[in-house]
């Protein structure tokens, strides 16, 4: 016999991981978003941390529902002011109905118009937008999400402030 040995026989010498990350632990919390609707999982396991993020996009018919007051005013418009004679007492306002679709949000966090500081908005009142156009950004948990246009249409009303708090299912916008 020989004295050479046949690599086969060799004990294994301990090899660097190629991949430290399973895949198939990456699909199955992919699959958990798909199915629960969550925008992002984070699962530790010892030195190893996976974040699965995905974009949301509404795609689904919008009811139309009595909205509350907006809680930020919109900018008044420049006209001449009138005197009240006397400062009668006020009665408590009547829930306003809205013609045409709400666009509410897919989820609670902060309303930003633009996006970036400076830049130009997203949409004003009056635009024409094309359906997933996006209408406005949502940040939740340090990502932003686009709030797409459910369908195209005329932004009749901003509902809305920049940086102002949304929760979810609060209307957005109304598109005629």
């Amino acid at each position: 016999m020989s004295s050479h040995k046949d690599p086969a026989d060799a004990p294994e010498k301990p090899k660097a991981p190629a991949d430290p990350i399973d895949t198939r632990l990456v699909r199955r919390l992919a699959d958990i978003l798909k199915d629960t609707g969550l925008t992002q999982i984070e699962v530790e396991r010892g030195d190893l941390k996976i974040r699965v993020a995905r974009e949301v996009t509404v795609a689904s018919p919008q009811t139309l529902y009595a909205a509350a007051p907006p809680m930020a005013p919109p900018a008044p418009v420049a006209a001449p002011a009138t005197p009240v004679a006397a400062a009668a007492p006020e009665a408590p306002a009547a829930p306003v109905v809205r013609a045409g679709d709400l666009v509410k949000s897919p989820m609670v966090g902060t309303v930003y118009l633009q996006p970036q500081p400076g830049a130009e908005l997203f949409v004003k009142v009056g635009d024409t937008v094309a359906q997933g156009q996006t209408l406005m950004i949502i940040e939740a948990m340090k990502t932003m999400n686009p709030v797409p246009a459910p369908r195209a249409g005329k932004v009749v009303e901003l509902l809305v402030g920049d940086s102002q708090p949304v929760e979810f299912g609060e209307p957005l916008i109304v598109l005629e």
